[in-house]
């Protein structure tokens, strides 16, 4: 199937960054180990860590296939095949990433927190952080300016107050949602707000690729049209 094969694609291309990717591991782990005293603050800064990780990735992976893109195109591939191939190919990474993570905090805080709900963080965080790293992919070409991007975002949203109506603008804002009601005493509402959010951003930020996609890979600027005479 083509999209799986853009998918593979995606994924050997970022694997031959090894380099880069063990640096985008660390930061989660970092984020998390170093409030771990701080059970709420260790998980809520190891999601946002994982988030700006995937969607890093997602950034690298919209930047490395432009070049290839054109020539899929000529052989028979769609628009939908490329932005959805990459898009799976995130997604896949970033339950792969996550995995780990969800292990230390089941046998670090098992008894403390509601696993469900971390879980369901976490995949918020990787389903939100792909389509957002290939809009910023789209929407930045240089890879250094999308970085800075994707690092003021979450940097925003590790400091902004919770309790401020500013926080739902964030991208990031369902998992940290979520995650006060794994690791508090809340009710139900966190994790219905935080789920309804991180659907709708997902959904929107996709959509947007889509169009962006599409409309530039229907673009031909090597093309010039000869003037009639």
């Amino acid at each position: 199937m083509k999209l799986f094969t853009v998918a593979e694609m995606a994924l050997r291309e970022l694997l031959r960054r090894r380099g880069v990717l063990l640096l985008l591991l660390t930061l989660p782990l970092v984020s998390y180990l170093v409030r771990h005293d701080h059970v709420g603050q260790s998980i809520r800064f190891l999601l946002l860590g994982l988030a700006w990780a995937v969607s890093t990735a997602a950034l690298f992976a919209s930047g490395s296939s432009r070049q290839i893109e054109p020539r899929l195109r000529l052989s028979g591939y769609r628009s939908h095949h490329l932005y959805l191939g990459r898009l799976t190919a995130m997604w896949l990474l970033g339950v792969v990433v996550a995995a780990p993570f969800f292990a230390l905090i089941a046998l670090d805080h098992g008894g403390e927190v509601r696993l469900g709900a971390v879980a369901a963080a976490m995949a918020l965080a990787v389903t939100v952080a792909a389509p957002f790293g290939l809009l910023i992919g789209a929407l930045v070409p240089r890879e250094l300016e999308g970085t800075l991007i994707l690092l003021v975002t979450i940097s925003l949203t590790m400091m902004i107050d919770p309790a401020d109506s500013l926080t739902r603008l964030t991208p990031f804002w369902a998992s940290r949602e979520i995650a006060t009601y794994a690791v508090g005493d809340t009710g139900s509402e966190f994790l219905v707000r935080g789920l309804t959010h991180g659907i709708l951003v997902s959904v929107l930020a996709t959509a947007l690729v889509a169009v962006l996609s599409t409309i530039r890979l229907r673009t031909r600027p090597h093309l010039r049209y000869a003037a009639p005479r």
